[in-house]
């Protein structure tokens, strides 16, 4: 299959940058394919495209493939999550008639603690508030829901949530039909940059490794495809590692920027790989380490913990069988075919495939293959450990 070019869909976001990079250093030509990268408008359109054929695979929302399972969403074919492509990457902003409220409430914008910005944001809010999210099955809105609520302001029941594509998030804050919003960057500082929002907090500090795109796949396809599958999930994990490497950010932020991908200044989509921020219009910043995360503490392995909880999540605000929900959300992970398509790489996979989630306070050694697997900090801002069913 020597030069099978496959149709690949994203959205505009820094957090598409492995599948950039796979195709424009190489990582996908030494696995004998080419990526025809497809920029889509909305996460609605991307998976609807995925799920009729149009593409073959996708930067995908982590929580997608799982509302899928669940049959939530009126989707059509069942998704695979065949590799995770980022982790963390998401910031939380407000506008800046909402910032200016939180400032004269005390609030420091210090931009790490999660349950500070939370209270103050409750208290600050008008009579009902508006946060703004790309999809209603996402990373983004599950953080939203669990901070809130964890914190006494009942979520979704107390909040309205509205669907806004990342691109227009910046949009919706000046035209006021949001007060908040979170948001993968570059997107969070697209609305920094023009004046109309503060960015509260990074997602991180919700939950410290929370698996936010994936490499999606129609579950047929990854069955009659498998060669494919595993070149592509190489080229992903080569391209991951690339990522990793500091000294490879300004040349990915360049790549990012060419008009054909993001098409935005390149010192902006930077801010994210390095975690270097400007948090508000006057130029305060803030640094975030490990803001997004493409490969260390095996950051591309799909845990199937992680889909079990975003299962859980949903069914128990969609109203769901917990059992059935736990069952199915665990299956979209395929961690199966990432140990498959790594084997005989230097890849250092972890010997389980579930874990406790929200239970690592600092980085730690796991069984692994070759023993020297480090896992980065796993927590929750509460400090709540989530035990999967399945170990």
């Amino acid at each position: 299959m020597k030069g099978t070019t496959l149709a690949v869909g994203y959205i505009a976001l820094v957090d598409a940058a492995p599948l950039i990079v796979a195709q424009e250093m190489g990582f996908a030509a030494e696995e004998g394919i080419a990526l025809d990268l497809r920029r889509a408008p909305s996460w609605s359109s991307l998976r609807d495209s995925l799920s009729y054929g149009q593409v073959d695979a996708a930067h995908m929302l982590s929580a997608v493939p799982v509302a899928t399972a669940l049959g939530l969403g009126g989707a059509g074919a069942a998704l695979d999550a065949v590799s995770v492509l980022s982790v963390n990457g998401e910031v939380i902003g407000v506008s800046a008639d909402l910032a200016a409220r939180l400032r004269d409430g005390g609030h420091d914008f210090g931009f790490s603690d999660a349950r500070a910005a939370g209270e103050a944001l409750i208290a600050a809010r008008g009579e009902r508030l508006r946060v703004g999210v790309p999809f209603p099955f996402s990373m983004h809105a599950e953080l939203v829901f669990y901070w809130l609520s964890a914190l006494g302001l009942p979520a979704p029941q107390g909040i309205d949530i509205r669907t806004v594509p990342p691109t227009l998030m910046a949009d919706a804050i000046r035209a006021g039909e949001i007060d908040a919003f979170c948001v993968g960057e570059p997107w969070g500082s697209v609305a920094v940059e023009g004046g109309v929002g503060e960015l509260l907090l990074p997602g991180a500090a919700i939950w410290s490794f929370a698996p936010e795109k994936v490499l999606a796949v129609r579950s047929d396809w990854a069955e009659s495809e498998r060669s494919l599958v595993g070149r592509l999930i190489r080229a992903v994990w080569r391209a991951g590692r690339w990522l990793g490497d500091p000294s490879s950010h300004t040349l990915a932020a360049e790549l990012l920027a060419r008009p054909a991908y993001l098409d935005l200044p390149s010192e902006v989509l930077e801010r994210a790989l390095t975690g270097r921020f400007v948090i508000a219009p006057t130029g305060e910043e803030r640094r975030v380490g490990n803001f997004v995360e493409f490969h260390r503490g095996a950051a591309g392995f799909p845990w199937r913990s992680q889909a079990e909880w975003m299962g859980l999540q949903l069914a128990a605000r969609t109203g769901l069988e917990r059992e059935g929900a736990a069952r199915a959300a665990r299956g979209v992970f395929r961690s199966d075919l990432y140990r498959a398509a790594l084997a005989g790489t230097t890849a250092d996979l972890p010997g389980a495939s579930s874990k406790l989630e929200g239970a690592i306070s600092a980085e730690a050694p796991v069984a692994s293959e070759s023993g020297r697997l480090i896992l980065s900090r796993n927590q929750f801002f509460d400090g709540r450990i989530f035990e999967p069913s399945e170990n």
